[in-house]
């Protein structure tokens, strides 16, 4: 894993959202840190007007130095492939945008998805809701009060899952409000936290939040993004330790994305440095199909072949679901295994 860019073993313990204003979103300064000449790029570079760039320093700290090809990089890199409009794709490719109630989706029977926050610490470019209308959305006590009430009349809900943009982007005395407001409803029994803020921000995971969790009634499970090995470094895998400690499970969801996991060896290498950092694989995702990401799609017929070859090289427990999710269903859709 390369760890090119150092900095100071203090910054972990600095506030989060320091660390989040630090953030870099402006590209030619993200290649000229990593030492890229930026003019091969400079069409790309402005599709950051498509959708805004944004990667904190902790991340870049695991890009390597000169290599525009990096898997990290290539996750966050504004492209000139962006631009290209391809049938098939679309602005809302999980039929979310017409929600009844701002920031609530109910699409699957037992458990409701709550758009917490609209903002990311990082804007991965894959992203299925970059084009989705947070303004609309707008995370805060009234919008969650309203959802929460349909959540309390609705019995057979019994989880509710933090997304955005990333639930994590709240404060810790705005997830405590959040938490404690749902545990007053008494069908709900787990709480899941959909996030990729602890990967490129470690210092989020607080002691008040580890704190908050651990003693909540609820039995919480957070999900990380993580795409590849080289994500995971050493203050990510203490953030995990201190939220195992305060009982939270911990799953993970990938994207399967042309050049940068798309290989036997890097799902193999991701796995296991998952499992080694106390996180079980969950899902990994066939890219959904937004408007501006076709060049990250991996076929089914290639993503079948990759999985097949994991499964001969890991025990079964490290082997991710592979699937997709069809706007419209009331669930996501595995993808069977067979090779044609």
């Amino acid at each position: 894993m390369p760890h090119i860019i150092t900095r100071n073993a203090a910054t972990v313990e600095q506030n989060w959202l320091n660390d989040l204003a630090n953030a870099i979103s402006d590209p030619f300064q993200l290649l000229t840190t990593l030492k890229i000449d930026p003019a091969p790029w400079e069409k790309g570079l402005a599709a950051r007007k498509l959708f805004a760039l944004r990667v904190p320093l902790s991340f870049v700290e695991r890009m390597e130095i000169g290599n525009p090809y990096d898997p990290l990089l290539r996750q966050v890199l504004p492209l000139e492939e962006e631009f290209e409009v391809h049938d098939g794709y679309s602005h809302d490719p999980l039929e979310e945008q017409d929600n009844a109630i701002p920031g609530l989706l109910h699409k699957y029977k037992n458990r409701v998805l709550l758009i917490t926050k609209g903002g990311c610490a990082v804007n991965c470019r894959y992203c299925f809701r970059r084009h989705f209308p947070y303004q609309d959305n707008q995370g805060g006590k009234r919008n969650w009060q309203v959802a929460l009430d349909y959540v309390a009349a609705q019995p057979e809900i019994n989880e509710v899952i933090l997304s955005g943009g990333d639930p994590l982007m709240a404060k810790d005395s705005e997830l405590r409000w959040l938490v404690e407001h749902i545990s007053q409803i008494p069908h709900i029994k787990r709480l899941r936290i959909h996030t990729r803020l602890p990967v490129v921000l470690p210092s989020r995971i607080t002691d008040e939040l580890c704190e908050l969790l651990q003693h909540s009634r609820l039995q919480t499970i957070l999900v990380t993004h993580i795409n590849h090995a080289n994500e995971l470094n050493d203050e990510l895998r203490l953030a995990m330790a201190k939220l195992k400690q305060a009982r939270v499970t911990l799953l993970n969801q990938s994207v399967l994305l042309k050049g940068i996991n798309d290989s036997v060896g890097a799902l193999v290498q991701l796995s296991e440095a998952l499992f080694d950092a106390g996180i079980l694989p969950y899902y990994l995702h066939v890219l959904d199909k937004v408007q501006g990401a076709a060049h990250f799609m991996v076929d089914d017929t290639r993503a079948r072949q990759l999985m097949a070859g994991l499964l001969e090289q890991v025990s079964g427990y490290l082997v991710p679901k592979l699937t997709r999710e069809i706007g419209g269903r009331r669930s996501k859709t595995p993808l069977d295994l067979h090779l044609e």
